[in-house]
């Protein structure tokens, strides 16, 4: 491989959509929407094939509003066009720096977005540009990280990118409630399930589990180490079979 080259050849990019929210408390920052855009846009020059899915929990979480009283299903699916919401921000923000972005929604929304189909989004990436997919599987009482996990499944990605927010990967407690909570730098899918680590849940686990897929989980925050990550570099904590 040669020097500064990507070390994964296609990536799918998880970003909760608390990502979204820079210094806000709830809703998208422009201004960090479009320093995320830029991270994208160093992954994509390497070159490399990018895919992305984000949540919607800037928003609004469908567990979260099951609470109060919404039907479960009804609230995923509130869930779901937030998500929708954050992927069209995203992409705004990629096509202003002239990366060339596509919307696949899971539920049908034409008016904004392709329907997800997969061979259409293999093709999309193969032609160097980068695929959002939105509304997650489509399905309710399934989180964004399930699918991303199955996205990655079925486009054949060889890496799961997670950036989490001021998190700098897995820790064996919450580092920002225990002041010497201990950073693992490597651990196995079945580490996250038999330890209950909290970094995805059990069903998206599984699957990458089954479908040998390795995650790296690191700092979105951090300028450069979505770029450092996709090169193979040493960035945030190693999931892998």
């Amino acid at each position: 491989m040669k020097a500064g080259a990507a070390k994964y050849r296609r990536v799918l990019l998880k970003l909760s959509g608390e990502a979204l929210l820079g210094d806000r408390k709830f809703g998208i920052s422009p201004q960090y929407v479009k320093y995320l855009a830029e991270e994208i846009r160093k992954v994509q020059e390497l070159p490399a094939e990018v895919a992305i899915v984000i949540g919607g929990g800037n928003f609004m979480r469908g567990a979260a509003v099951a609470e109060h009283g919404i039907d479960r299903a009804t609230a995923d699916y509130m869930g779901m066009l937030a998500m929708v919401i954050n992927a069209l921000a995203l992409q705004s923000a990629l096509e202003q720096l002239d990366v060339q972005t596509r919307v696949q929604s899971a539920i049908t929304i034409q008016d904004v977005a392709e329907p997800y189909i997969r061979r259409k989004a293999i093709r999309h990436l193969e032609k160097g540009r980068v695929v959002i997919f939105a509304a997650g599987t489509g399905n309710p009482y399934f989180t964004s990280d399930t699918a991303a996990t199955l996205r990655a499944a079925e486009i054949g990605a060889d890496v799961i990118l997670m950036g989490k927010n001021q998190v700098d990967g897995v820790y064996d407690a919450d580092p920002r409630t225990t002041k010497d909570a201990k950073k693992i730098d490597q651990l196995t899918h079945r580490d996250l399930l038999d330890k209950r680590l909290g970094v995805m849940d059990a069903t998206a686990a599984a699957l990458a589990e089954d479908r040998d897929i390795p995650i790296i989980i690191f700092d979105i925050s951090q300028k450069n180490a979505m770029l450092r990550a996709a090169k193979g570099e040493p960035v945030g904590t190693l999931v892998h079979s």
